[in-house]
């Protein structure tokens, strides 16, 4: 028999449903750096120590887009692995500060489920989700919805090349 994970379909979500990521991500100076130039942000709390010294904070902040693409990330195995498109983002909240160093989970929370009025084969789901970083704080909060395919959709059936040939070790 064989056993592998496809990730969460339409017909698995649940409203009230809460899933908490299963790895966390400690975010480097590097990254913070790397994706501060990427961006062309040119804020210097993100990237100039001296600056960020001056500070309330003391030291730069990770950039929110970071923070913000780091928690949506760690939530995708759990929610959007199998989604179309994510159709939209709302209520985008930094209540903590995000430093070099901190380490983030993401939890998301089921807070809408319907069928796709348009496409048969999908659906919509809406959730909230939070960055939580390794003291329990909640450093982020966010609203998504998404289109996911249904189980059965043509769309995602399996794709794994499976072999005929027998094993030989």
């Amino acid at each position: 028999m064989s056993i592998q994970w496809r990730g969460r379909f339409l017909d698995d979500f649940e409203v009230g449903d809460v899933y908490r990521s299963r790895l966390g991500r400690t975010i480097t100076e590097t990254d913070n750096t790397w994706f501060t130039c990427l961006t062309m942000n040119t804020n210097q709390m993100h990237f100039n120590r001296e600056y960020a010294a001056r500070t309330e904070f003391g030291e730069p902040l990770v950039v929110s887009s970071l923070t913000l693409a780091v928690v949506l990330g760690l939530s995708v195995a759990d929610t959007s692995e199998n989604a179309v498109a994510n159709l939209g983002w709302g209520d985008i909240k930094l209540p903590g500060p995000v430093f070099a160093g901190d380490t983030l989970w993401a939890e998301s929370e089921v807070t809408g489920v319907r069928e796709s009025r348009s496409r048969p084969s999908c659906g919509i789901v809406s959730i909230r989700t939070r960055g939580i970083n390794q003291r329990a704080e909640v450093v982020m909060e966010f609203t998504r919805s998404f289109m996911v395919f249904k189980a059965s959709a043509p769309e995602v059936n399996d794709v794994f090349p499976v072999s005929e040939e027998p094993w030989t070790v």
